[in-house]
């Protein structure tokens, strides 16, 4: 569902917003976290950078391995999960996009970003996206929302746990008569909270946008882009 929901001209959208926002040169080693099938990265290697993905799946790895030789791209995939880098001051840039950022509570957020900036050479940059952020999802936060994609139908159902700052979610897909569900948990942080966890780790909220064509965040935006930058 999920390949099939994001077009190749979104996500090459997505990567020429990263080579702007990462200050990306030829040649340098960038790191993609959680990586899925690889689009990002798959791109970013067409363009002249070194790739290494990582992700918990390992049948998302099975599939961008699959892909990238078809396409005759050589990306290091790793099978990891994403608090556990082990990487020290190897790559050029980072960045966590493709709605993977929140997924994690406030401890193992923290986790998350400190395994980036280690990392990240000195002064390099990360970029994520994140659709969770208080000021995004809060204002238009519904309980029930529904998507066809490619013959399929994609349900949610949403329950607030306010005492946790946390999005419950029953997924449904509807295919041919056939149903899977899954649940999921999101945390919601406000852009302050996500400051403040970044500067604790020891990165620097550079800018913050609402787009990849570069507007600013504002109250409502429908995501939150941010470019940090290890001190």
């Amino acid at each position: 569902m999920w390949r099939t929901a994001m077009p190749p001209e979104h996500t090459r959208l997505e990567v020429d917003f990263l080579e702007r926002s990462l200050q990306l040169r030829p040649g340098q080693r960038v790191l993609d976290v959680p990586c899925g099938f690889g689009r990002h990265s798959l791109e970013l290697a067409r363009r002249g950078y070194q790739m290494t993905g990582v992700d918990v799946s390992a049948e998302m790895i099975h599939v961008a391995k699959t892909l990238a030789t078809e396409a005759g791209a050589q990306i290091e995939w790793r099978t990891a999960e994403m608090r556990e880098l082990a990487w020290e001051s190897e790559f050029d840039a980072a960045f966590c996009f493709g709605n993977s950022f929140g997924y994690l509570d406030r401890d193992g957020t923290r986790v998350f970003l400190g395994a980036i900036r280690r990392a990240l050479k000195k002064s390099c940059r990360f970029v994520f996206d994140y659709g969770m952020a208080a000021e995004c999802i809060l204002p238009r936060f519904t309980e029930r929302e529904w998507t066809p994609v490619d013959g399929l139908y994609f349900l949610e159902n949403n329950h607030y746990h306010v005492a946790e700052s946390c999005i419950e979610t029953t997924y449904t897909f509807l295919r041919e008569g056939s149903a899977e569900t899954r649940t999921g948990l999101h945390w919601v942080y406000t852009t302050g909270e996500i400051r403040a966890m970044l500067q604790e780790v020891g990165l620097a909220a550079r800018s913050l946008y609402q787009s990849c064509e570069g507007q600013p965040f504002a109250l409502g935006s429908p995501v939150l882009i941010v470019v940090a930058e290890k001190e």
